[in-house]
């Protein structure tokens, strides 16, 4: 599987990115309401569009637009680790054996007990 990588900086973004400006509505007056304070971001090569409505500040918007497009991104581009399967050892085999004969004994304790008395 091959992974597209994109650069993150800022500077790569706002180059890589279509910004738009829309009404973004709900709560927040009449400032909020008739100013196209809501910010899209679209990034080209990879077809990524975050939004950012929260405040009543276009430049605020669009300092979160481009923080959350950095974190898509990173998010998008990240590879797990490998898992290296592994076997348990011999003193943790030991010590889970150990657990099951307890767990065994207090079960046969628990049953014998109650055929006695009948």
């Amino acid at each position: 599987m091959t992974t597209q990588w994109y650069p993150i900086d800022r500077d790569s973004l706002e180059r890589d990115c279509t910004i738009e400006f829309f009404i973004a509505g709900g709560p927040g007056g009449q400032h909020r309401n008739k100013v196209e304070s809501g910010v899209r971001l679209i990034h080209r090569p990879s077809g990524q569009v975050v939004t950012a409505t929260e405040r009543r500040s276009q430049y605020a918007n669009r300092e979160m637009a481009f923080e959350r497009m950095a974190a898509r991104l990173e998010r998008l581009q990240h590879v797990d680790a490998p898992r290296v399967p592994t076997r348990p050892g011999m003193a943790s085999r030991e010590r889970r054996l150990q657990s099951k004969r307890h767990t065994s004994l207090i079960k046969r304790r628990r049953t014998t007990a109650i055929h006695r008395d009948e």
